[in-house]
């Protein structure tokens, strides 16, 4: 019997890859946003973290999407092992995005 462990590792990996490449720009902003938050005056926190938020929220929305229409090729048991896959993938690769 062989164990398959994380049988779609290498398939996240290269759908995470695709997903950098396609959402460069909005990684980036992801990135400027927390910078802005991280720098920001006791004042100005608030609304920076808001800020921060949103774009996270966004990166999320386009994550969902491609695992979604991935996992729905799939029978309901394979989807789960899929997307529990992906779960773990993002919470290594993007620490500060929500899965």
């Amino acid at each position: 019997m062989i164990f398959r462990r994380d049988r779609f590792g290498e398939l996240v990996r290269r759908q995470l890859d695709l997903f950098a490449e396609d959402e460069a720009g909005l990684l980036r902003e992801a990135e400027a946003a927390e910078r802005g938050y991280d720098g920001a005056e006791r004042e100005e926190a608030e609304e920076a973290y808001g800020d921060f938020q949103l774009v996270l929220e966004a990166v999320s929305e386009r994550r969902e999407e491609l695992r979604d229409a991935y996992a729905a090729t799939l029978e309901p048991g394979t989807a789960e092992e899929y997307e529990l896959a992906f779960a773990r993938a993002v919470r290594k690769r993007y620490p500060q995005v929500r899965v």
